[in-house]
């Protein structure tokens, strides 16, 4: 369920545009700041609360790569491995954190602190390679420079 203050905030979002559809990915936002990620109740509910159908809904959480489909980590970091930083060793970054958090790219550590994911691009190409840690870029990234970030987050 969503807290009062999102359904109200949906309820004037809706007034503001001509089709439901418009308010679909503000509300998706709001179901994962409140639930860590976007299971099927909610993506029902959101169908549910703009009155259209839950396919819609579906669509759009499984095109966009920003909603977690899953429950994530404390803190999910996004390794970017398209051209740009692959051709300055993303993968190497990449297989860095597997080895030190000892989890493979779309898994979760046991203590649910840390979810490692692969991004297809995080338009930081000339800052390659990079990585994102919720919202949080982190650029020109070595091993010693990707322990240092992983240290400091609790």
């Amino acid at each position: 369920m969503l807290s009062e203050e999102s359904l109200k905030r949906i309820e004037e979002l809706k007034k503001r545009y001509q089709h439901p559809q418009s308010v679909v990915i503000d509300a998706l936002w709001m179901w994962q700041k409140e639930h860590g990620w976007v299971s099927e109740e909610g993506m029902k509910q959101i169908a549910d609360l703009l009155g259209i159908p839950v396919h819609h809904v579906y669509g759009v959480v499984t095109f966009y790569t920003m909603f977690n489909k899953q429950p994530v980590g404390k803190h999910k970091i996004e390794v970017c491995t398209n051209v740009s930083c692959m051709l300055r060793d993303g993968e190497k970054i990449l297989k860095h954190i597997e080895s030190r958090l000892n989890i493979k790219a779309g898994q979760t550590t046991p203590d649910n602190r840390f979810t490692l994911v692969e991004a297809e691009c995080l338009g930081s190409c000339g800052t390659a390679p990079m990585m994102q840690v919720g919202d949080r870029y982190y650029e020109n990234l070595d091993a010693a420079k990707v322990d240092t970030i992983l240290n400091g987050l609790t």
